[in-house]
């Protein structure tokens, strides 16, 4: 169970009754999970829970499901882009040193040969931190299988093991697949208008009267208006009027969808690994999460997506909302803090453990005396001198370490409900 801005007097009183409650998140927006004892034996029959994965380029569904009902759901927001960038800064430093003739490392040999499976650091970050989640859902939940989003049309040939060519690839999801292709590369709008929420028709950018064809980079969505009032013009005809629209939408056409291409490149890395958990894993396509969760009329989110990959026949959600779980890695091995010149501003202290604390801990902080008496929940930056700050509502500096209790220890992630 979840209670949001549960009562400090509330959460003693239930831990008094062995439970344990667990904080998640910051400030005003504070949420505590509250669990059973998980010392005590249950000796009831459970019914097996399955874990499914949508697994994304920026952010990864997770849903649980026990029979037919979602009990629990969360997105996991993975930080490639900010490990690419940090690469490709190193990078740029370390040249820069080079071509000074500065103290630098030395450029390695490029005869180093890679190993098989091998997946760029952003990319394998996506990896590893779905497996971190798995892992740890595994260890506190009865999890008997796993589904992740991966293989396209696979209940076709499961219903018919002959079929094979054209009937393999026209089934009953045809279609679907190009259609959430389309929806993820033109943002689920108009490409002429910029309308939302309307259904939207299959365009081609060249008409196929004048020799379009049906490639996918000669398609776009179109609301029912515009597709009818383009007709079979040249869209440099069409969009004569507005050449700013013309221009984005030619761009857009060429441009390929790079968070498909990353999913593409660790969809089988991340199958591989869960295959290694010693429980059976099953695959749903992309284009069967879609229709299961047009049929069953959900939102389009990422968890919920999560709850409708595979085969199933009905869902009963029974939460709200998902926790959301950010990935914020662990800091960083720079030994000083430079200003937006580049100039060392300040040292870092070589011990990151300070009285026990350390920066990204979310502590309880209780003041009785002073100034800033209070209570103060939050996350923790750490000082040599033993007075922290406290970012809860808003940043609180100045907080000893005496007044402070550990909530939760720093892992990597932030968390919000």
């Amino acid at each position: 169970m979840v209670l949001n801005n549960l009562g400090v007097q509330e959460c003693q009183s239930r831990m008094m009754r062995k439970c344990h409650v667990r904080f998640v998140g910051e400030g005003d927006a504070a949420t505590y999970a509250l669990l059973p004892d998980l010392k005590v034996e249950i000796t009831a029959p459970q019914e097996p829970i399955t874990l499914k994965l949508d697994p994304g380029s920026q952010t990864t569904g997770i849903a649980l499901v026990q029979g037919e009902n979602v009990i629990f759901g969360a997105e996991l927001t993975h930080r490639g882009q900010a490990i690419k960038a940090g690469l490709e800064s190193r990078r740029s430093l370390r040249r820069g040193r080079r071509n000074r003739h500065t103290r630098y490392r030395k450029a390695r040999l490029l005869n180093r040969t890679r190993p098989k499976g091998w997946l760029t650091p952003s990319l394998q970050h996506r990896v590893e931190t779905t497996l971190t989640w798995v892992t740890r859902l595994i260890k506190v939940a009865p999890i008997s299988s796993v589904v992740q989003e991966l293989v396209r049309f696979d209940l076709q040939q499961i219903e018919n093991p002959e079929i094979s060519g054209v009937e393999y690839q026209q089934g009953v999801l045809c279609g679907y697949e190009i259609r959430e292709y389309l929806l993820n590369k033109w943002e689920r709008k108009c490409a002429y208008c910029g309308v939302v929420d309307t259904p939207l028709q299959v365009e081609q950018i060249h008409p196929k009267a004048k020799g379009g064809s049906d490639r996918i980079s000669n398609l776009c969505l179109a609301c029912e208006k515009c597709n009818i009032k383009k007709g079979t013009q040249n869209i440099e005809q069409f969009l004569s009027k507005k050449p700013e629209v013309l221009k984005q939408i030619l761009s857009q056409a060429k441009r390929p969808l790079k968070d498909a291409t990353a999913v593409n490149s660790t969809r089988w890395a991340l199958f591989n690994r869960l295959c290694m958990t010693g429980l059976p894993v099953s695959t749903g396509s992309g284009g069967l999460t879609k229709f299961n969760r047009t049929r069953l009329n959900l939102a389009k989110t990422h968890w919920l997506d999560a709850a409708c990959v595979g085969r199933i026949e009905s869902l009963k959600v029974l939460i709200n909302k998902p926790l959301l779980i950010k990935a914020t890695g662990h800091g960083t091995r720079q030994m000083c803090r430079t200003d937006k010149l580049g100039f060392p501003s300040r040292y870092v202290p070589r011990f990151k453990f300070v009285k026990g604390f350390q920066t990204g801990d979310i502590v309880k902080a209780v003041v009785t005396s002073g100034k800033k008496v209070g209570i103060y929940v939050g996350r923790v930056a750490v000082r040599t001198s033993g007075s922290f700050n406290i970012s809860a509502s808003g940043l609180v500096s100045g907080i000893s370490h005496k007044y402070c209790s550990l909530v939760h220890r720093k892992d990597g992630y932030s968390y919000a409900a």
